[in-house]
């Protein structure tokens, strides 16, 4: 007869475990082994795929145990990619009008800029005169802009970073690495903010901060058009230490590309040189 432990124990009777929340380390180790042979980790991110019903445990004539995405685990990565899809949409049709904006009101602009930027990190205990460690860091700005000027020294580039998602906003945060490669190939670094992504609290003093409205959610009618975008604090800017106002790699780079223009007119209107360099507001 095959006894009964929470009958005989009441003290030890064992509940049913609380299903876990999927988390991103969940769905990343789920397309991984949706990519391969399945070999377990045995860890606490197995476990709980196994309780949640996206995985299963198959064992061969060898004895050995692999692991299988189930159909709720397909559904799972479907889903996700739909989002990211999703996201990535709104993303893109963000910075194309906010690179649409910037060319209207008188800038060339640039999207889809690669460069590598060389970032420096000064140690503490270093003399004043010692050339501090460094490593190359990869700079892909959303937007890329400068002013349509005869004068190098009137350029002002500037870099705006996209957000529609407070996620990618926070983790994009962390990254001072790549935050400074931005400040060195620019005059000036903006986020560029969806509603309810973020606010000026969120974003380092260093960067400028702008509102775009009614971005999101009604970017498939408006890509390539442009936006209505706030400054709700300017970025401080800084001049660019080159004789011809840009490094030349940058130069070359921004020569590969084709600058945005506007949706109903090829031609980007022209603006007098200025005596000095106005303040950046958009």
């Amino acid at each position: 007869m095959t006894s009964n432990p929470a009958t005989e124990s009441p003290g030890l009777a064992i509940s049913a475990a609380p299903m876990p929340s999927i988390t991103t380390t969940h769905r990343r180790r789920l397309r991984a082994i949706w990519r391969s042979a399945g070999w377990p980790s045995h860890d606490i991110v197995d476990a709980e795929l196994l309780a949640a019903g996206l995985l299963e445990r198959r064992e061969d004539v060898n004895g050995r145990t692999t692991l299988r995405v189930t159909d709720a685990g397909v559904h799972e990565l479907v889903r996700t990619a739909e989002g990211h899809r999703s996201a990535r949409s709104a993303h893109d049709a963000l910075v194309s009008r906010v690179a649409a904006t910037l060319a209207r009101d008188g800038r060339i602009a640039w999207c889809g800029l690669s460069l590598r930027a060389w970032v420096t990190t000064p140690q503490a205990d270093q003399p004043a005169d010692a050339v501090p460690d460094g490593r190359w860091q990869m700079a892909m700005p959303d937007v890329y802009s400068v002013r349509q000027t005869s004068v190098a020294a009137y350029l002002l580039p500037v870099v705006h970073e996209i957000k529609v998602n407070r996620a990618d906003l926070l983790a994009d945060l962390r990254q001072v690495a790549k935050r400074t490669a931005y400040r060195q190939m620019a005059g000036a670094l903006f986020y560029v903010l969806g509603e309810g992504v973020g606010d000026v609290d969120d974003i380092p003093p260093e960067c400028g901060v702008i509102r775009a409205h009614g971005a999101i959610g009604s970017h498939a009618r408006h890509a390539g058009e442009p936006v209505q975008l706030e400054v709700l604090r300017n970025a401080p800017t800084r001049a660019m230490d080159e004789p011809a106002g840009l490094p030349f790699a940058i130069w070359m780079a921004l020569a590969r590309l084709t600058p945005q223009g506007l949706p109903d007119d090829p031609q980007l209107p022209l603006i007098d040189d200025a005596p000095s360099v106005p303040p950046v507001d958009a």
